[in-house]
C-alpha cells in the first residue's frame, strides 16, 4: 500500500509533464481521452475520398514487459533513485522472487504513464525525419492508443521500406520491437481492426463496425455466463447479464452497429431459449415462451419475468436489448487539448459536460445544482433555461487541485462562463 501511495503521489508529479509532451493522437490512458477519440481521428484521416488508402496495423510485442530500464531512468523526469527502485523491485510469482531486468512495475498506478512516455514522440518524430511537407504529402498520419497504433500512407511500398524500418529504429532504442504475427500493411479496401472496431472502405464509403473477433469473444462470455447458471432464478440470469449487455453495447453507440445488435439479440435469445428447455425437458414449447419470453409491447420474444420490488410492487425485469441502444455518434477530443493548461479549463468543462450529460446521475447532479441555484445563473443571476443552455463550472480549477463534489460547482450561462475565463472573474458558490 506504501508503494502504490508513493507511486501516486509521484504521478501527481508527471501527469501534467506527460500531457504537455505526450503525441497530439495518443489516446490511450490520458484524462478525457478514450478509443472512441482514437477511433474519430481515424474516421478523420482515411473517410475522405482523397485519404490515405494505406495502413501499416502495428502491435508491439510484449510492450509493458520489455522496456529499457536504463532509457527510462534517462528521459523520465523524475526522482531517479525511487524510479530505479520502482524497475528493480521485482515480482512475487508462485512464491518465488522473480528479478524485473526490463518492463514497468507490475500493475503500478504510475505504469501506464511511464509507457506512454516511452512510446512519445513516435508521431511527432516521424514527421520531423521525413519534414513536415512531406509527411503530409504522403499522407501520413500516426494514431496510438497504449500499445496498439496504426500509421496511414499512400503507398504500400513506402510504409513497409520506409516507415516500418524507421519505427523498428524507434522502438529498438527503447528496448522494444514489434510483433511480427501482428504487425502487416493493408489497403482500405481490405480492412483493418482496431480497439475492437473493423474499418474498412465499401465502394469509398469507409465503415466502422464492430470486429468479428471482439463479437465472437463477446458471445463467448455471455454463453459461458448462461452456461454456468443453468439452475439460477430467471431474474438472477438476467440481473448478471444486463450489465454485460449494456456496458458493450455503449462500447460499440457511436459505430455502424444496428446490424451487429440485432444478430446478437438473436443469437443470445436462442441461447436463452436452450437454457429454458433444458429446465423444463417435460414442457411445451407455447408453455415455455409463455413462462420466460412473454409478451411485452410490441414485442413478442422478450426474456423477462416479474420480480418483488422493495416498496413491495411488482416490476417486470427484462433482458436488456441491444438492438434498442441508439447509435449515437462521438465527438472527438482536440488532438491538443491539454487538460492542466489554464487557457483549456473551459474547453474541458464543456467537453467533460457534452459527454457526462448521458449518465443519469450526472444528470440528476444538474438537477441538484439548478435548485440549489433557484435556476439562476451564478454571475449574472438571470434565470437559466433550455434555450440559454448552461455550462458546469469549477469553482476551484480541477487544474488547481479542485475537485467535482458540489460544493465546488456552479451552473452558468455559456455567455458569462467564457466571460469569467476570458476577463478573470471569479465566481462563489450562491447562497441556499
Amino acid at each position: 500500500m506504501t508503494d502504490r501511495a508513493m507511486q501516486a503521489l509521484y504521478l501527481l508529479a508527471l501527469a501534467p509533464i506527460a500531457e504537455t509532451t505526450g503525441d497530439p493522437n495518443s489516446y490511450g490512458f490520458r484524462i478525457e481521452r478514450s478509443t472512441a477519440d482514437a477511433m474519430g481521428q481515424l474516421f478523420i484521416c482515411l473517410s475522405k475520398k482523397v485519404s490515405a488508402e494505406w495502413v501499416l496495423e502495428a502491435d508491439i510485442k510484449g510492450c509493458f514487459d520489455h522496456i529499457n530500464h536504463d532509457w527510462l531512468i534517462a528521459n523520465v523526469p523524475t526522482d531517479k533513485t525511487i524510479l530505479r527502485k520502482w524497475l528493480k523491485a521485482g515480482v512475487i510469482h508462485k512464491g518465488q522472487l522473480q528479478a524485473t531486468d526490463a518492463g514497468t512495475p507490475q500493475g503500478g498506478i504510475i505504469s501506464p504513464t511511464l509507457a506512454n512516455m516511452v512510446l512519445d514522440g513516435l508521431e511527432s518524430q516521424i514527421k520531423q525525419h521525413l519534414g513536415v511537407t512531406k509527411a503530409k504529402k504522403l499522407k501520413i498520419n500516426v494514431v496510438r492508443y497504449a500499445d496498439d497504433f496504426v500509421i496511414t500512407g499512400n503507398s504500400k511500398e513506402m510504409l513497409e521500406s520506409e516507415i516500418r524500418p524507421w519505427v523498428e529504429q524507434f522502438l529498438a532504442v527503447r528496448g522494444l520491437q514489434l510483433s511480427l504475427e501482428k504487425t502487416r500493411v493493408v489497403h482500405i479496401d481490405e480492412g483493418f481492426d482496431f480497439l475492437g472496431w473493423n474499418f474498412r472502405k465499401y465502394e469509398g464509403k469507409l465503415l466502422i463496425k464492430p470486429s468479428k473477433k471482439n463479437v465472437k469473444a463477446f458471445y463467448r462470455k455471455v454463453k459461458d455466463v448462461i452456461s454456468a447458471n443453468k439452475t439460477a432464478k430467471q431474474e438472477d440470469l438476467i440481473r448478471l447479464l444486463n450489465p454485460m449487455l449494456r456496458g458493450w453495447a455503449t462500447y460499440h453507440q457511436p459505430v455502424v452497429a444496428k446490424q451487429t445488435y440485432s444478430r446478437m439479440d438473436h443469437l443470445f435469445n436462442y441461447a436463452l431459449w436452450r437454457w429454458a428447455k433444458r429446465r423444463h425437458p417435460n414442457k411445451n414449447a407455447p408453455w415455455i415462451k409463455e413462462k420466460y419470453f412473454p409478451k411485452q409491447e410490441h414485442k413478442s420474444w422478450v426474456f423477462n419475468g416479474t420480480v418483488i420490488s422493495a416498496k413491495g410492487d411488482v416490476v417486470t425485469l427484462k433482458l436488456y436489448s441491444l438492438a434498442e441502444t441508439p447509435i449515437e455518434r462521438h465527438k472527438k477530443v482536440s488532438g491538443g487539448y491539454n487538460p492542466f493548461d489554464p487557457t483549456m479549463e473551459e474547453m474541458g468543462e464543456k467537453l467533460r459536460m457534452e459527454r457526462m450529460l448521458k449518465k443519469l446521475k450526472y444528470r440528476k447532479q444538474i438537477l441538484s445544482l439548478y435548485q440549489s441555484q433557484n435556476g439562476k445563473c451564478a454571475i449574472c443571476g438571470q434565470s437559466i433555461t433550455k434555450e440559454t443552455g448552461w455550462h458546469d463550472h469549477h469553482i476551484i480549477y480541477r487544474i488547481q487541485g479542485g475537485d467535482d463534489s458540489l460544493g465546488n460547482r456552479v451552473l452558468l450561462h455559456p455567455v458569462c462562463h467564457q466571460r469569467l475565463h476570458a476577463v478573470g472573474l471569479t465566481v462563489s458558490k450562491p447562497a441556499s
